[in-house]
């Protein structure tokens, strides 16, 4: 019934990024596969779950699209937090790759997530694809990463690895942990603001990977991250301002290291100035290029259920 359907393979489908991906993708005339260890009620009609590799047909889908990975923000990095969060990308895009050898089939097309992570961390200067990195435990992560990912370049795959910022979108993402403290006027900078953020509005982020999909051109380092990055200063005072609230509570940068470790000093008090130059060469269009209008739609949608 679906066999006009192109059979396309999805990791992490059931999270964040996939939740609003898989319904485009079934509506775009794909057949989607969806890797997901537990079911979920939610996943739309049309779309196969399978909870191991070995369930899927003898023929693979000849297109995937790997997010797959624990969140790198949901817990201290512990070295067992670490070891998850290695294993649920790498390892798992290293599965990927030796299931379609010993099937002797060649995706053409892989579409593997990475994160801004990739540089590692950074002061002011503007990030392009193929600026240099700075050695760190996020950094290091996304470089094995994207490299188990290249292993699909060997089989005559077109592999674009997206380096994916800081997502903006509505019931969830970062928007998910910060709304409530801003709503009770417990929102502010962290440490002194100035570290970039490079953020991208999931709607603009699902249409990306639509875009990667079919511009058969591209391939290498994508920044999925939205031509205008902020620092934490400014992202924080515009959503105070977008609920209506203060932003007055600071976090010291000694608080957050407490709080959160190793993590809190890569991922909350430093950043990454990142400009998705080779998108934007490729005429790739941004729905939502400020952060105004980015947090705008993401705050006036309905909440989940």
């Amino acid at each position: 019934m679906t066999h006009h359907k192109r059979p396309i393979l999805v990791t992490g489908g059931t999270g964040f990024i996939g939740r609003e991906l898989l319904p485009k993708l079934v509506n775009g005339g794909y057949q989607p596969w969806v890797l997901s260890r537990q079911q979920h009620p939610g996943v739309p009609s049309g779309v196969r779950v399978v909870n191991q590799l070995d369930a899927l047909d003898e023929e693979l889908p000849s297109l995937i699209i790997n997010l797959a990975g624990e969140g790198i923000a949901d817990k201290r990095w512990s070295a067992r937090r670490r070891r998850q969060l290695y294993e649920s990308r790498i390892d798992l895009t290293q599965q990927l790759v030796r299931l379609y050898r010993k099937h002797q089939q060649n995706p053409t097309t892989v579409i593997s997530g990475s994160a801004i992570g990739y540089y590692g961390p950074h002061g002011d200067n503007p990030l392009a694809e193929h600026s240099h990195c700075h050695p760190s435990f996020s950094q290091q992560l996304c470089h094995d990463w994207e490299n188990a990912a290249l292993a699909f370049e060997q089989l005559g795959s077109r592999v674009c690895r997206l380096r994916i910022g800081v997502v903006v979108g509505p019931n969830g993402g970062i928007l998910g942990r910060l709304k409530l403290p801003f709503i009770l006027g417990l929102g502010g900078k962290i440490g002194d603001g100035k570290q970039w953020m490079s953020w991208i509005q999931r709607s603009d982020l699902i249409a990306l990977i639509e875009f990667c999909l079919k511009q058969k051109r591209l391939s290498g380092a994508i920044n999925a991250t939205s031509p205008e990055p902020v620092t934490n200063a400014e992202f924080t005072r515009q959503l105070a301002q977008a609920l209506h609230r203060p932003a007055v509570f600071p976090m010291p940068a000694a608080v957050a290291r407490l709080l959160f470790g190793q993590m809190g000093d890569e991922l909350l008090l430093s950043g990454q100035r990142v400009i998705p130059e080779v998108a934007l060469h490729n005429g790739f269009h941004f729905q939502y290029p400020d952060l105004a209008s980015a947090l705008q739609s993401s705050l006036s949608a309905p909440s989940a259920e």
